[in-house]
């Protein structure tokens, strides 16, 4: 698989080489809030959501546990399709100049004439592509290939947890933070947060 980020060092914290399980809770743990929690398979939250505006806002920050600042998506108003831009921040600095990421909508003979969302990175691409229901998508690369897939959560019993619990996989040396962006991206768009 082609590396993603060619400016990212070998060395990620939010990337690893093996196939990494998340659940998602399309709530915020503060009371009277929009947004998300994330975990990890021991049950730890590894990322969050607080949207103090309406569902929907127009800039939302995607943060780690200890409320770190990962992205700062923002809706581009100007265009008539709508997009998103992410701005990947460090040390509480956001590259204002050029967003790490855009996602627009856009129609493709690949997607089978679905509507699907394309997602630029630098010089990658990707597509968001829903599936059945209201809340399943996957993440493929140009090749077509898989590289994360959100579906409602089962639990063992085979009893979906409901409409605000999704379960994200994502495959080996991609990078966990930018899937919850744009995880993130399609919740805005889908009014879900």
């Amino acid at each position: 698989m082609a590396k993603v980020y060619p400016q990212v060092p070998s060395f990620s914290p939010h990337m690893t080489s093996k196939r990494e399980s998340f659940t998602v809770w399309m709530k915020s743990l503060v009371y009277q809030t929009n947004g998300c929690t994330v975990y990890n398979t021991n049950g730890d939250i590894v990322y969050r959501v607080d949207n103090y505006d309406k569902k929907g806002s127009n800039e939302v920050h995607l943060m780690d546990l200890q409320g770190k600042v990962l992205f700062t998506i923002r809706r581009k108003k100007l265009l008539a399709f709508g997009g998103w831009d992410g701005y990947r921040c460090s040390d509480s600095y956001i590259n204002e100049k050029k967003p790490w990421f855009q996602v627009k909508k856009c129609y493709r003979i690949l997607l089978k004439g679905d509507l699907g969302f394309q997602v630029t990175v630098g010089c990658d691409k990707f597509w968001i592509v829903r599936l059945a229901g209201k809340t399943a998508f996957r993440i493929v690369n140009i090749d077509g290939d898989i590289v994360a897939e959100a579906k409602p959560k089962q639990a063992s019993s085979g009893v979906l947890l409901g409409d605000d619990v999704l379960a994200l996989v994502v495959e080996p040396h991609m990078d966990h933070s930018l899937m919850m962006a744009l995880l993130i991206v399609y919740g805005l768009i889908r009014r879900r947060m």
